[in-house]
């Protein structure tokens, strides 16, 4: 698939099943990654990967940051959070991880996380993978980023859900680029 054609066709894949991306398929969706704009090239990122037993322990974590929110053990919201980790055979946490730097802003390093992920989504697509990209509450929960081992300057841009599509993509809407550009001065 060439590039045009995959960000074109896009979509997120938000049911996946097994198996996970295979080593070289995972390879080119990091290679993909590292080469997200990066100014100064402060590689303002790191990326966790999990399958298998790792998303069970993911589970565990997201169900402690449940119970921590919530008090109630047999809240639904407490019930389920165990298994969203298991709906994809892998998932990618995307940490910023910014550094100091007198031209470079935090803000700016987010940003460059976040393009690293989409390009990890684009890759996954050419790959003929399917992919999405969840946060929520999370990727800002302080039982997570703990169980995580973020450091306090450090957050979660993405929970990044990796598999096999299951079932046909949605249609891509088509939209009209002239609704979301324009020239400048206005003609």
């Amino acid at each position: 698939m060439n590039a045009l054609s995959a960000l074109h066709n896009r979509v997120s894949m938000p049911r996946l099943t097994g198996p996970a991306p295979t080593a070289e398929q995972q390879e080119a969706m990091f290679r993909a990654a590292l080469r997200a704009p990066d100014h100064a090239w402060l590689r303002p990122w790191r990326f966790l990967v999990l399958e298998g037993a790792d998303l069970e322990r993911l589970g565990e974590l997201f169900h402690a940051a449940a119970l921590a929110r919530c008090g109630d053990p047999s809240a639904e919201e407490v019930q389920r959070a165990r298994k969203l980790p298991l709906r994809a055979p892998m998932i990618i946490v995307a940490i910023c991880s910014p550094k100091v730097h007198p031209k470079v802003p935090a803000q700016e390093q987010e940003m460059s996380c976040a393009v690293a992920v989409g390009n990890m989504l684009l890759a996954a697509h050419a790959l003929g993978l399917g992919a999405v990209w969840r946060t929520g509450d999370p990727a800002r929960d302080p039982v997570i980023r703990e169980g995580l081992g973020l450091s306090a300057e450090e957050s979660i841009v993405a929970f990044l859900y990796v598999g096999q599509p299951l079932g046909e993509p949605k249609p891509v809407p088509l939209l009209d680029s002239r609704d979301f550009f324009q020239r400048w001065p206005d003609n």
